[in-house]
C-alpha cells in the first residue's frame, strides 16, 4: 500500500535521529492510513469498525480477577475510541514481534505477521520523553512491586514510605505500576525505562505527570501474555 509507511523511509528517520544523538524523537508520519479489521479478517470503516467491536470491548474490557486481585471493569463509553485494543495495518515496517511505542501518538504498537500490528493506547509519563531508541525487554513481573526514584521522593516526601529501604509499594489495585511491568535494557543496562500497568484508564491517550508508558490494566495483561523476555523494542 502506497500511504503505508514504508519500511525504508522509517529506517531512514531512525538513522537521522541516531545521528543526532537521540535528542529528539522520531515521528510516525500523520498521514499513516489506518486499517481497522474485524475479527473475520475484513478491513472495516473506521466507523463500522468502531460499532462492531464494542460488544466484543465490553467483554475485553470487562472486570476480571487477576492475581487475587479484583480488576474492575473499564467505561470504554467514556474513552476515545483509537486508544482501545484493536488491529490495524502496520505502519512502523519493523520486524513481527516488535514492541513499537510512538510516543507523539499515544500509540504501541505490536507488530504481527501479514503487514498488521495489535494497537494500544498509552499514556505518557515524563519520563516516558526521557529515552528513546532500540532496547529489549529484559524481563517482566505480574503485579510489581512499585519503588519511586529518590528524585521523585524528593519533590514529595510523602513518598518516602516507599522507598527501596522501606521496601516499596507492595502490589495492588492502587500500585502506580498497575498489573504488569515490563522492563527496558540497552546493552545490558536498564533503561529506567517501563511499559506498565494503570487503574487511571482516563490518563490514556495524555501526557500525564509522571511514570514512563502506560496502558489499561487488561492490556498491559494482554501484552505481557504477547511478548516473551528478550522482545526488541523501538522508542520514537
Amino acid at each position: 500500500m502506497e500511504n503505508v509507511l514504508s519500511r525504508r523511509s522509517f529506517l531512514t528517520a531512525m538513522t537521522v535521529t541516531a545521528a543526532a544523538g537521540l535528542s529528539g524523537c522520531a515521528q510516525l508520519r500523520q498521514d499513516v492510513p489506518v486499517i481497522n479489521v474485524g475479527f473475520d479478517g475484513r478491513p472495516l470503516s473506521p466507523q463500522e469498525s468502531v460499532d462492531s467491536a464494542m460488544g466484543p470491548y465490553a467483554a475485553m474490557y470487562g472486570p476480571m480477577e487477576d492475581g487475587g486481585f479484583q480488576l474492575p471493569a473499564i467505561p470504554i463509553d467514556k474513552m476515545q475510541k483509537q486508544y482501545l485494543r484493536q488491529i490495524v495495518s502496520d505502519p512502523t515496517g519493523e520486524q513481527p514481534g516488535t514492541v513499537v511505542v510512538d510516543t507523539a501518538n499515544r500509540f504501541l504498537y505490536l507488530v504481527r505477521e501479514g503487514g498488521q500490528a495489535i494497537r494500544y493506547g498509552v499514556g505518557i509519563g515524563k519520563e516516558g520523553f526521557a529515552w528513546s531508541g532500540r532496547a529489549i525487554i529484559q524481563w517482566k513481573r505480574k503485579w510489581p512491586t512499585w519503588t519511586p526514584p529518590e528524585e521523585m521522593i524528593g519533590r514529595q516526601p510523602e513518598l518516602a514510605q516507599y522507598s527501596a529501604a522501606n521496601g516499596g509499594m507492595q502490589p495492588g489495585l492502587q500500585n502506580p505500576l498497575g498489573a504488569r511491568a515490563l522492563y527496558i535494557f540497552k546493552d545490558g543496562k536498564d533503561t529506567l525505562y517501563r511499559l506498565h500497568g494503570s487503574p487511571e484508564w482516563w490518563s490514556i491517550g495524555k501526557a500525564v505527570s509522571s511514570g514512563c508508558v502506560r496502558l489499561i490494566n487488561q492490556d498491559i495483561i494482554d501484552l505481557y501474555d504477547r511478548v516473551p523476555a528478550k522482545t526488541p523494542i523501538l522508542v520514537m
